[in-house]
C-alpha cells in the first residue's frame, strides 16, 4: 500500500486561475480540461461526499494544481493530467490512477477505483 496519494489537477494554483476554471466548468463543461477538478468540484467547493471519503481512506491523500506538481516533480512534467499518483516512503511517485481513467469516471466511479487500486 501506498504511503500517501497524490491527486494532481489539470489546473493551475492562484485565485485568476480558480476563477478561469470555474467560469470554463460552467460555461464549457465539454471542452474543461480537468475531469478531477469537474467530477469532485462543485462550482466553488470540494462536493462533501468526496471530502469524507478521502478523509476515511487508510493513506493520507494529497492534492496540488498542475504548476505546483511540475515544480515539485520535474521529472513528471510530461505526464498527462489529471492523475494520481502512489507515493512510496521515499517519496518515490508512480502512477495510480491516469488521466484516461479519470476522463471515464463520474464521481462514484472515481471513489470506486480508488478502493480498487488501494485494495
Amino acid at each position: 500500500m501506498p504511503q500517501r496519494l497524490l491527486f494532481v489537477y489539470n489546473a493551475d494554483a492562484g485565485l485568476l486561475a480558480g476563477l478561469k476554471d470555474t467560469f470554463h466548468k460552467i460555461l464549457s463543461p465539454t471542452t474543461y480540461a480537468c475531469a478531477l477538478c469537474a467530477v469532485t468540484y462543485g462550482a466553488t467547493s470540494m462536493r462533501p461526499e468526496w471530502r469524507v471519503f478521502i478523509k476515511n481512506l487508510p493513506v493520507p491523500v494529497e492534492f496540488l494544481h498542475r504548476d505546483e506538481f511540475i515544480s515539485a516533480y520535474p521529472q513528471w512534467a510530461r505526464h498527462r493530467l489529471p492523475a494520481a499518483f502512489a507515493a512510496s516512503e521515499t517519496g518515490e511517485l508512480a502512477p495510480f490512477i491516469d488521466a484516461g481513467e479519470m476522463q471515464e469516471v463520474d464521481l462514484n466511479g472515481l471513489m470506486e477505483l480508488v478502493r480498487k487500486k488501494l485494495a
